[in-house]
C-alpha cells in the first residue's frame, strides 16, 4: 500500500512543470566574431592524373 502511495505521489510531484519567462524591451542580439580558415590539399595519383590529361573522351 505504501509503495502506491509513494508511486502516485512522484507521478503527482513530476507532473508539475515550471514557466520561466523573459521579457525585454530591445531585442537580444548575440554578436560572434569568428574566423574560419580551412586549407583542402588533394593528392591526385600520377596514374589518374594522366589518364585525365589526355584527350581521351571519357567525359
Amino acid at each position: 500500500m505504501k509503495w502506491i502511495v509513494a508511486l502516485l505521489s512522484t507521478l503527482i510531484v513530476m507532473g508539475c512543470t515550471h514557466k520561466v519567462q523573459v521579457e525585454t524591451k530591445e531585442p537580444i542580439t548575440i554578436n560572434l566574431n569568428v574566423k574560419v580558415e580551412h586549407e583542402i590539399r588533394v593528392k591526385v595519383d600520377k596514374e589518374l592524373d594522366d589518364l585525365f590529361s589526355d584527350d581521351s573522351e571519357l567525359f
